[in-house]
């Protein structure tokens, strides 16, 4: 019932003494239930700040890596977690506003930026996406997967675009193995060459290192995987493709491991967004806008005082 309240009241533009009418209830008690679908979390509330109000360094960026678009957040005093979740979400008035009709979107589900987005995102009746395609196979827990694959499923609602799911592992044991999963899984297969044709990539942008919350070598690159990485030069990965300082991609022996999205493809897509920030992934989005991987920027403040500065 907060969920049906919330929907009427927020998507559908109802005044409580309607939705009350319309559901029986007593005004009161529909006012009681969004108060509930608040301190639920059904309901999020977000400051959205000006256009212009970083419109100086926003500029500096855009013009230093010929970028089209750098939106800044301010993120001081939050933990990365926060910060994750604050970039995420300021993505969503960012795409609402992008055309998006017959357009193929690659999403890169596993992110949490990009699931907070997801999450936060008003509905876009008119939007007429074509397709959403994951951009790489499952990472990590089943728990995070099932995350995924439900951010997924929201965004194509949204958008009213057909869902391509990757559900196969992100990273495989050998070049072998990829070979024998995707013989047996034809929509897998479908979704990798589509991934030719996307006009919109919602990119995942992070640092070479392994991630805390990430277990590997099941459907990761392992901690020695990473350092082998970094020895020969990485500083950063766009969705687990790795790239040095200058944003160029390494020679990397388990490349060919990872069943997703490759360097190639990205680059073919008109608009290649990157939501990242914090002290963790500064080097990563630098290399990432030097090497030319990302058209629109969404960071916060200190990394962008970091690459005015880089």
């Amino acid at each position: 019932m907060m969920t049906k309240v919330a929907h009427l009241y927020y998507s559908k533009n109802m005044v409580q003494t309607d939705i009350a009418k319309t559901l029986g209830l007593s005004q009161a008690r529909v006012s009681r239930l969004l108060t509930a679908a608040e301190d639920r979390r059904i309901v999020r509330k977000v400051v959205v700040p000006p256009k212009g109000l970083f419109s100086e360094m926003e500029r500096g960026i855009e013009e230093k890596f010929g970028l089209t678009q750098v939106h800044i957040i301010d993120g001081e005093g939050e933990s990365q977690n926060q910060l994750t979740e604050s970039l995420g979400i300021s993505l969503a008035s960012v795409f609402e506003v992008l055309p998006l009709e017959s357009k193929t979107i690659g999403f890169t589900s596993w992110s949490r930026a990009m699931r907070e987005f997801a999450n936060s995102l008003s509905s876009l009746p008119r939007a007429g996406a074509e397709r959403i395609v994951e951009m790489l196979g499952g990472v990590g827990e089943p728990a995070l997967q099932h995350q995924a694959t439900s951010a997924t499923e929201k965004l194509a609602s949204l958008t009213g675009a057909e869902a391509m799911f990757l559900r196969v592992p992100g990273v495989v044991s050998s070049k072998a193995m990829k070979s024998a999963i995707l013989e047996g899984d034809p929509h897998a297969v479908s979704a990798l060459q589509a991934l030719d044709q996307i006009d919109v990539a919602l990119l995942g942008v992070g640092s070479a290192d392994a991630a805390d919350h990430m277990q590997g070598g099941s459907n990761f690159f392992t901690d020695e995987q990473f350092e082998l990485a970094k020895e020969k030069g990485a500083v950063g990965e766009i969705n687990l493709r790795f790239i040095n300082s200058q944003g160029e991609p390494i020679e990397f022996p388990y490349d060919e491991n990872v069943i997703g999205v490759s360097l190639e493809q990205v680059r073919k897509a008109q608009i290649r967004i990157a939501v990242a920030g914090g002290e963790r992934k500064r080097d990563a989005v630098l290399a990432a806008a030097r090497g030319g991987w990302v058209t629109v920027l969404i960071t916060d403040t200190e990394t962008a005082k970091y690459l005015l500065e880089a």
